[in-house]
């Protein structure tokens, strides 16, 4: 039966690569980095107009969700979706635009807390009606079944790869 989706082309395909792949798990690794490439290229042009890169924006929506309690930046960088970035270089650039605040006054001097300001916020709610279209559209190919599958066999993908 005929879909009213587009065809989707292969990885290979999409790469240009004429030789096969050494391996289905080749293939699947492939295609996993070139989605989470394409996915995060369609949101970065979503908040660069407003001065953020991707993890900048992850960093304000891990601490909007913290609250008023704000954060250690260690916690911070256990949240992050992009374990590679720099918490601190994110953090001096956020906090120089006035959208976070990092806080020494603690016991434990050694320990910043980190917490967003009113502006912080209000950039966030700003992004969020752009945010949620996108996560709709990217995942609008997927049936409800299959998304709930999807984020299973990724789950299993993130907890057993090591």
């Amino acid at each position: 039966m005929p879909s009213d989706r587009p065809s989707s082309r292969s990885v290979q395909q999409e790469i240009q690569q004429t030789r096969p792949f050494r391996s289905r798990t080749q293939e699947a690794t492939i295609a996993l980095l070139r989605t989470a490439s394409v996915v995060s290229r369609r949101y970065a042009r979503l908040v660069e107009p407003q001065g953020l890169s991707l993890a900048q924006y992850n960093v304000l929506r891990i601490l909007r969700g913290a609250g008023s309690e704000g954060l250690p930046t260690l916690a911070i960088r256990d949240r992050m979706i992009d374990e590679g970035s720099t918490v601190t270089r994110l953090l001096d650039k956020l906090e120089q635009a006035a959208l976070v605040t990092r806080d020494r006054s603690r016991p434990d001097r050694r320990q910043v807390l980190c917490r967003i300001t009113p502006h912080g916020e209000a950039l966030l709610a700003q992004l969020d009606p752009a945010m949620d279209a996108a996560d709709t559209e990217v995942m609008s190919v997927l049936a409800p079944e299959q998304l709930a599958d999807f984020i299973e066999l990724l789950a299993s993908v993130r907890t057993g790869g090591g």
